[in-house]
């Protein structure tokens, strides 16, 4: 081997050592020294931050205008106050539907807004590495997913491609409110809800992470749609079977 392979070798090898006994915390959260992160506060003030900041949404007056201030401090570290598991409808916008900044929320997408493995995952990091003590899944009004659901089932209509494995993921609670009442003129606003239910309690129960963070109190696990129409969010009560008032 050349003194110039060498070298190379050594260092590269070195380099990929120090990386390897750094604190695992620090290699995910990159924590900044010295100060007192904004998620640092209870379950309940968290959400009471983002259900204030839904009001001045609502009532457009919103205060975060300044995306440009705090760039340099977000790029030390990050203190999400909550993590979202949202819908990736285009026309849901976590951030300024509770008037957050860039680095407030932690936020997981994908249509129909369940839990899958990889989702899962990326929230335990959030509240395992970066203290999140708030996590919300938001469904919406008008879901499109749920919609194609119901149509599933109803109709036995055939998806192509990856679609079917989606919609597999939300027939659960599709089923759940036909089986309450299948002649119900709103059930895709009843999946909606339900699929929020089925989301949130499949979080608390999720093993190993989820469930003791939960049962210490560290994390609050709460279910929300969001009105597209009106702009608000309306929380959910664990045990809601109905549609959230507007």
């Amino acid at each position: 081997m050349s003194s110039v392979s060498r070298r190379h070798f050594l260092l590269t090898g070195a380099a990929a050592l120090s990386v390897s006994v750094l604190p695992l915390g620090r290699a995910f959260a990159a924590q900044e020294e010295g100060s007192t992160p904004q998620n640092a506060i209870t379950t309940d003030a968290a959400l009471q931050r983002l259900m204030e900041g839904n009001a001045r949404y609502v009532s457009n007056i919103s205060k975060h205008k300044d995306f440009s201030a705090g760039r340099a401090a977000r790029a030390k570290a990050q203190h999400p106050i909550a993590a979202i598991l949202a819908c990736a409808d285009s026309r849901v916008a976590p951030e300024l539907m509770f008037d957050q900044g860039p680095g407030d929320l932690f936020l997981v997408r994908l249509a129909g807004n369940f839990v899958n493995e990889d989702g899962l995952a990326s929230l335990e990091y959030a509240i395992q590495f970066l203290s999140v003590p708030l996590v919300m899944i938001l469904g919406h009004s008008n879901c499109g997913a749920i919609k194609a659901a119901l149509q599933v089932i109803q109709e036995n209509t055939a998806l192509p491609g990856h679609l079917p494995h989606l919609i597999q993921s939300l027939k659960p609670a599709v089923r759940n409110v036909k089986k309450t009442d299948p002649s119900a003129p709103d059930l895709v606003e009843r999946a909606i809800v339900e699929n929020v239910r089925l989301n949130a309690q499949r979080l608390k129960t999720a093993e190993p992470v989820f469930k003791r963070f939960v049962q210490q109190g560290k994390v609050k696990v709460v279910g929300a749609v969001y009105d597209i129409g009106t702009g608000k969010v309306n929380l959910m009560d664990a045990a809601a079977h109905q549609r959230p008032s507007s």
